[in-house]
């Protein structure tokens, strides 16, 4: 697990697997979701003030794309 890995990253590689980062209104805080055809959405809080992501963040990212299948 990269102790460096950072938001832009993040989405670059979930772009890869097709997924789209959903548009949030004005008022949508630090909450993100990113959204793909067939599968479920993958829902986050933007890392702030520093764009690199949490270790517990990471774990669930990849356990996500492990149960879909997609790695």
């Amino acid at each position: 697990m990269p102790s460096d890995f950072t938001w832009e990253e993040l989405v670059s590689l979930l772009t890869g697997f097709g997924y789209t980062l959903a548009k949030s209104g004005k008022t949508g805080g630090s909450r993100v979701k990113f959204i793909h055809e067939t599968l479920p959405p993958i829902i986050l809080h933007k890392p702030h003030p520093t764009p690199v992501l949490k270790k517990y963040q990471l774990e669930q990212i990849e356990e996500t794309l492990r149960r879909e299948g997609l790695i």
